[in-house]
């Protein structure tokens, strides 16, 4: 079986804080908003739909 994934959502520091369904995602596929965490690698992945999401280069995730 052949399975494709989609590429990773590329994000910068415009797009944070991090939230998934993003804003290019389909209505019909919503779920609840959950923001992201990003790990120290520079990637998150939705706990509900998958998603995976990945910080573009230079990007400084700023912390509370």
């Amino acid at each position: 079986m052949n399975q494709q994934t989609a590429p990773a959502v590329e994000l910068g520091e415009k797009d944070l804080p991090a939230h998934c369904p993003n804003p290019a995602m389909t209505l019909w596929s919503s779920h609840p908003r959950v923001f992201l965490d990003f790990g120290h690698d520079g990637l998150a992945k939705c706990p509900y739909c998958g998603t995976e999401y990945r910080l573009k280069p230079g990007t400084v995730l700023s912390h509370h």
